[in-house]
């Protein structure tokens, strides 16, 4: 049986496979290998000659192949095999993941595109025979039919291809705010209203030209932003694409089973060959294997596991077989976590045009100039007030001046996750090119702890290594750097025992039931509550792990900065920014570890709330506040800085408060997102001055009726076409920031 015979069986099929109308099945698959465009064109070809194929959809962006055809013809196992033979493996997706929103959305905005284009072409036919004149040798009724030709030519763009700007218009008069669509809207309705009327009349100026012009050319300018917007959001969909349907479960009595992922349940042992994606999250059990990740973390390396570390649904195997034993499937894995901060990230930028305050003002002052054109003109020569105003009014229509902040923001984002940075709230990034002030966690931040064997030490009785079964038992229901550096010393060696009724006191340590007893392990004070003993001697700058009678074991753990956490901080230092360290350890291991990464500002024994205070006192002070962390103790200040950042292998908790994820877990990419961050706010000023120079220079020659409103309209596009062009310039630097030694960050008074 190869390998995708499963797929054959009713029950598995139904998961991907949606039935048509037309009898046919429609199927999305993941295909990663969509990098040569020959081989594109070859796979289309292959895929388009098997029995019963109607249709074929490739999108390379967001590395997806959708087919729709007759299943009876071709079986779904065959036309897998058929992605294999043509070099371009595929893997089945979820049903619900072919009606994707965002490809609906492009779609939509592509047949209105097209409509306008098409109807656009055959008016301006009908207007160049009015323009030259020819018909008026002829007759007026002749004339006046292509005028009647223009109205019904023009109506589908008017009524179907516009229809987005006035329902966006409506959208912002219900909310109570000047955007975009108004003005949009207006002059469409406007140069329509008044061409019908004068076809109508039978004299007088006709416009259906110029609203055609006007309609397609913004149309081109929009649906450019958003296939820019769409590609940026490719990695969240290939995070969630990455995570395989099928699963081989192991029975009880050692057989493999092929099972739906998403029906695996926490405690299955679960097979995994090599070459193949990991089905959910879960513990490794064999010895070790090589991962990559670089879909969920943007590390292209391969990475070593090793017995008791974790794998995540997405990675694919590079040596195997494994088994490990699951953890979360379906949407509670990594990978969908990381899809819908992605979506969530999407969904926010969206809103960004419309939010902005400038544009408003932008808006507001051209339909005031439009007013006062028309006011002018019906004073001097009323019979030309309405061609100079509608001119004004499309000529300095803000399109240009409100695309600068979504085109440019969508390019920003694409291009730091394309470098492992997700953004949650792409509003961060215009503040944290203004960040003056950093304060980071220590412990998982910017150190990687470890724990050296030799360091256990027992304290009643117990083995070294029984000491650190029962506690690794408990370290590994947290993901606490402490806790992962401590099961990760116990993981040559398979635990007897999962702890139970485990309990996390935030900043303190964990508490639970292994193999009968009540354990505590963390802070000396913490472990020993239960006890009531003093904390012994030897638990002094320690994880103590104690139960009812006392003190069990101490870990003294040490930890090391993390490879780029000097680099990085010395970038920062270089650029102006004060740098503190706010660390719950005891004051030595703080300060031995300030010392070693060059930050003067360091505080120890610190609270969550602590924490916040020493934060909110240095934005009382006047300073733009930046948050690192990646533990539960961190969510206060990740809240309550102006940007937070977390490490994606934090806790849920942390990562809920983040504005930006590192998902790579290396805080180079703290540098990429504020060159990042300072280019997308360059790239904006340079947009937005052109677009109000080129209303400066265009609008006095519309007002004063030089400008036709045909010719305002190709104005105006290609003035929006040239901003988003411009917003592609972010990113191309070299994202590093190189140190300025002359800079110096400012002092703090505390």
């Amino acid at each position: 049986m190869n390998a995708h015979a499963a797929w054959a069986q009713p029950q598995l099929a139904a998961q991907v496979l949606q039935p048509r109308r037309d009898g046919c099945s429609e199927i999305a698959l993941r295909v990663d290998a969509l990098d040569d465009a020959r081989q594109v064109l070859w796979l289309e070809q292959r895929i388009r000659a098997l029995p019963g194929v109607r249709r074929v959809a490739i999108d390379r962006p967001a590395q997806r192949v959708r087919v729709v055809w007759d299943t009876r013809l071709t079986s779904l196992p065959t036309l897998l095999d058929n992605f294999v033979v043509a070099g371009c493996p595929a893997q089945p997706l979820q049903h619900d993941r072919i009606d994707d929103p965002r490809s609906n959305e492009q779609h939509d905005a592509l047949k209105r595109l097209l409509v306008a284009g098409m109807c656009a072409m055959q008016v301006m036919t009908y207007a160049f025979v009015i323009y030259i004149g020819v018909v008026d040798f002829v007759d007026f009724s002749t004339r006046d039919l292509f005028r009647w030709f223009g109205l019904i030519t023009s109506a589908p763009v008017v009524f179907y291809s516009a229809q987005p700007f006035f329902a966006g218009a409506v959208r912002e008069l219900r909310q109570r705010r000047l955007g975009l669509n108004l003005p949009v809207a207006l002059a469409v309705a406007l140069i329509f209203l008044a061409s019908a009327i004068n076809t109508l009349r039978g004299s007088g100026e006709i416009y259906f030209d110029s609203v055609s012009m006007f309609v397609f050319l913004l149309l081109g300018g929009r649906y450019l932003e958003l296939r820019s917007r769409h590609r940026s959001g490719a990695l969240g969909d290939a995070a969630i694409d990455a995570t395989p349907l099928l699963a081989q479960r192991r029975r009880a009595d050692g057989t493999l089973e092929t099972v739906a992922a998403i029906a695996l349940l926490p405690g299955d042992l679960v097979h995994i060959a090599e070459g193949l994606a990991v089905p959910a999250d879960g513990m490794l059990e064999s010895a070790g294997v090589q991962v990559d990740e670089a879909l969920l973390s943007g590390e292209s390396r391969p990475l070593q596991r090793r017995r008791g570390e974790r794998l995540l649904a997405g990675s694919m195997l590079l040596s195997g077989p494994a088994e490990m034993r699951v953890e979360h499937s379906g949407a509670a894995t990594t990978a969908a976590r990381l899809g819908a901060l992605a979506a969530h990230a999407r969904q926010a930028r969206s809103a960004f045009g419309g939010s902005d305050r400038q544009v408003g003002r932008f808006v507001a002052r051209v339909l005031a100039l439009t007013a006062l054109t028309a006011l002018g003109w019906l004073l001097v020569d009323p019979s030309r007030a309405f061609e100079a105003a509608v001119a004004v009014l499309v000529v300095a229509c803000p399109c240009a001046f409100a695309l600068t902040r979504p085109a440019t923001l969508t390019r920003a984002l694409g291009v730091l996750a394309g470098r492992g940075v997700l953004v949650t709230d792409g509003s961060a990034l215009a503040t944290l090119a203004r960040v003056d002030y950093v304060l980071f966690d220590k412990t998982g931040t910017l150190t990687e702890p470890q724990l050296d064997r030799r360091a256990i030490q027992p304290l009643r009785g117990d083995s070294a290594e029984h000491a650190l079964q029962l506690a690794a038992a408990l370290a590994h229901e947290s993901s606490h750097p402490l806790a992962r550096a401590l099961a990760a010393a116990a993981r040559e060696s398979s635990l007897p025992w999962r702890a139970r009724s485990v309990q996390v006191s935030t900043g303190s340590g964990l508490s639970g039931e292994v193999d009968g007893r009540t354990l505590y392990l963390g802070r000396p004070d913490f472990a020993l509550a239960a006890s009531g003993q003093p904390a012994p001697a030897a638990a002094t700058n320690a994880l103590l792990l104690a139960d009812a009678r006392g003190a069990i074991a101490a870990f003294h753990l040490d930890e090391q900065p993390r490879p780029d956490a000097r680099r990085v901080l010395d970038a920062w230092r270089a650029d102006g920014v004060a740098t503190a360290l706010a660390s719950g350890d005891s004051a030595d291991r703080v300060a031995a570890m300030a010392g070693r990464l060059g930050i003067d500002d360091w505080h120890a024994r610190q609270s969550p709330a602590e924490k916040l205070e020493r934060l909110q006192a240095a934005r009382r002070d006047g300073h733009v506040t930046l948050a690192v962390g990646d533990g539960s103790n961190d969510a206060p200040v990740l809240a309550g800085a102006d940007v937070s950042a977390a490490l994606a292998s934090g806790t849920e908790l942390a990562l809920a408060h983040a504005d930006l994820l590192l998902l790579d877990g290396r805080l180079d990419g703290l540098t990429d997102a504020r060159v990042i961050a300072g280019q997308m706010q360059q790239v904006m000023t340079q947009s937005r001055r052109w677009a109000l120079l080129y209303n400066l220079c265009a609008v006095p020659f519309a007002a004063i009726g030089l400008v036709p409103p045909w010719l305002a309209a190709i104005g105006m596009s290609l003035s929006s076409l040239l901003v988003i062009l411009n917003a592609l310039r972010v990113g191309r630097a070299a994202p590093a920031a190189r140190p300025d030694p002359a800079r110096r960050p400012r002092e703090l008074h505390a």
